[in-house]
């Protein structure tokens, strides 16, 4: 498995990175993708929809259960990865890349010093 540095780790196996001042960059942790299993739908909100830090802000559904994902950051959606309609796989098959799911304009200064780190992470799933 593999959970890039240049990250931060939420319990729920959400990823978030800082992109600028406050705009934060979201998806799935390679372990929860591995852990659900094929990805074939991904619920995303839609660009100026609010989220709220540790609630529920898009929903994957794998060939073994559905799954919410929670939001690591409160703010507002400025982005949505629209690929994953047409190809929800890209979660399974590059989750820190071509898989992410939104950016979120934080309300607070994107400090994420709430989530875990690559290594406290990798360390939370031994």
């Amino acid at each position: 498995m593999h959970y890039p540095d240049d990250r931060r780790y939420g319990e729920n196996h959400e990823w978030a990175k800082v992109e600028g001042d406050a705009s934060v960059r979201m998806g799935i942790s390679d372990y929860a993708q591995d852990a659900l299993g094929d990805i074939v739908y991904v619920e995303i909100p839609e660009v100026g929809s609010s989220v709220t830090a540790g609630r529920p802000c898009a929903e994957v559904e794998s060939t073994k259960s559905i799954s919410d994902v929670y939001a690591p950051v409160s703010g507002v959606v400025t982005a949505t990865n629209e690929a994953l309609d047409a190809n929800p796989e890209l979660v399974n098959s590059d989750p820190y890349g071509e898989g992410w799911f939104i950016v979120i304009e934080a309300s607070e200064s994107a400090l994420l010093d709430h989530l875990m780190t690559a290594a406290e992470y990798e360390a939370s799933l031994a």
